[in-house]
């Protein structure tokens, strides 16, 4: 939690991931609101803005918990 290399590995697709749903447009976000859009890009603003009060324990669930239930949802938008 404390490593700084390991933080920036983790993070950086994070910030990735919020920076590209922000140029999806209105209407898909609207037509697959299953998929929490606003979290996503909320979480990379919190990373970018506020990252000395990065709670690493949300970003540890994030990346454990909420990250492959994401990504199933994603896969199957190309469906």
């Amino acid at each position: 939690m404390n490593d700084y290399t390991l933080q920036w590995l983790v993070t950086t697709p994070l910030y990735n991931i919020g920076e590209q749903v922000y140029y999806l447009s209105k209407e898909y976000k609207e037509q697959n609101s299953d998929i929490p859009w606003s979290m996503i890009s909320g979480l990379r603003h919190r990373l970018v803005h506020d990252y000395d009060g990065t709670n690493w324990n949300i970003i540890a669930d994030v990346i454990i918990d909420e990250l492959p239930l994401l990504l199933k949802q994603i896969e199957g938008l190309s469906k």
